[in-house]
């Protein structure tokens, strides 16, 4: 998924992450917006490499379980950047915020991820 809508991933720690898109036809929809499903997937890619980089060496894995992201205003062109912030780290989920902006530094989405932490198969 990360490959198909260029999502570049610039930094990944188990108490936050950062990465950007660049703004392409093939994350637009229709009427030249970026679609919010792309802003969606970012927030939960960065989320999702986090949580998982904070608990592989348990013997665990991260599974999405819910994402939920407010669109506030449309990015037309340029770069999309995400940061994500862990909000709260359990034994069995973690809780992200993302901040979603443009090369404005505007505030044009908010996601809020909730990853599952589960044992990995063996």
């Amino acid at each position: 998924m990360d490959a198909t809508l260029g999502i570049e991933i610039l930094e990944v720690t188990a108490e936050s992450a950062s990465g950007r898109i660049p703004v392409e036809d093939r994350i637009k929809q229709p009427f030249g917006l970026v679609h919010g499903g792309a802003l969606a997937a970012i927030a939960e890619s960065l989320c999702s490499q986090a949580t998982f980089l904070g608990v592989a060496h348990e013997g665990m894995l991260a599974q999405g379980l819910s994402n939920h992201t407010s669109f506030m205003r449309p990015i037309l062109a340029g770069t999309v950047h995400a940061a994500a912030r862990r909000m709260h780290r359990g034994r069995t989920t973690w809780v992200w915020e993302v901040e979603i902006t443009d090369d404005d530094d505007r505030l044009c989405a908010l996601s809020r991820v909730t990853m599952a932490v589960r044992p990995a198969p063996a």
